[in-house]
């Protein structure tokens, strides 16, 4: 599949090579520095002064698509997306937990998330709270 990608590559390549060519060489034509006159079903921002000829028109577009078609064959195939697998496999893995750039701690991708410094932590907050109101509660009754 490689080897026939890369000849779709190639070909794209010399066809729209040549189209370039070809482009140029009738844009130095006398017959090409005509004016045009203005198109009647264009607006004025759309009408081009250029008058390709048909067939180096349809070469540039053919060539296109070869480029097209060959880049998508010659691409590697994609990878599902499963990012719960990829954080338990770096969780498991010991050489992960030695990295510190995975996560703060290294190993848990998410880590650095739950222990940002701005994260407000309701349910510790809850329990610090109830801890303070338990503590009140008892030094009262002393």
């Amino acid at each position: 599949m490689a080897v026939l990608a890369s000849v779709i590559n190639i070909l794209g390549m010399v066809f729209l090579a040549h189209a370039v060519y070809s482009a140029y060489e009738h844009s130095l034509l006398p017959s090409s520095s005509v004016p045009q006159p203005p198109s009647a079903i264009l607006p004025a921002a759309l009408d081009l002064r250029v008058n390709l000829p048909l067939d180096i028109t349809l070469e540039t577009l053919f060539s296109a698509f070869l480029l097209c078609v060959g880049v998508v064959l010659s691409s590697p195939g994609l990878k599902p997306i499963q990012w719960n697998a990829w954080a338990g496999k770096l969780e498991r893995s010991k050489e992960a937990r030695e990295i510190p750039e995975v996560g703060v701690g290294g190993g848990n991708p998410y880590a650095g998330l739950e222990e940002r410094p701005g994260f407000l932590d309701v349910r510790g907050r809850r329990k610090e709270f109830a801890q303070w109101i338990q503590q009140d509660a008892v030094g009262e009754k002393s």
